[in-house]
């Protein structure tokens, strides 16, 4: 499932006319979902699929733990990459599936714990 909402979110991401630079990026601290470029900002993508929204919106999942660890992984991937000047921030795509094979709903949240 959550392939399917990372794909998604990609095709998502390249309509809104962003460049995909990483997509698993994995370091000793976690992984990245996707990381993506336009424009001045620099986009560390956490991506959460969820059947419904029933029991708590899938964005409830990107805590202060997780937070910490998408901060510590996202520095790991800026060292690497020092060539990178833009602006980073942290995006959420909630991805939510439907039973029965319905089409799937993508709300994205632009900087949804930058501060």
């Amino acid at each position: 499932m959550g392939d399917l909402g990372e794909g998604l979110t990609v095709r998502y991401l390249e309509r809104q006319g962003y460049e995909i630079l990483a997509r698993n990026w994995r370091c000793r601290y976690g992984e990245l979902d996707i990381v993506a470029a336009k424009g001045t900002y620099l986009a560390f993508v956490e991506v959460k699929t969820r059947r419904d929204s029933r029991y708590a919106p899938a964005r409830d999942a990107v805590d202060r733990r997780k937070q910490g660890k998408l901060l510590l992984s996202a520095q790991a991937w800026l060292a690497e990459h020092p060539e990178e000047g833009r602006q980073p921030r942290f995006d959420v795509a909630e991805v939510y599936t439907e039973e029965g094979g319905g089409r799937p709903i993508l709300n994205y949240l632009e900087n949804a714990f930058g501060g």
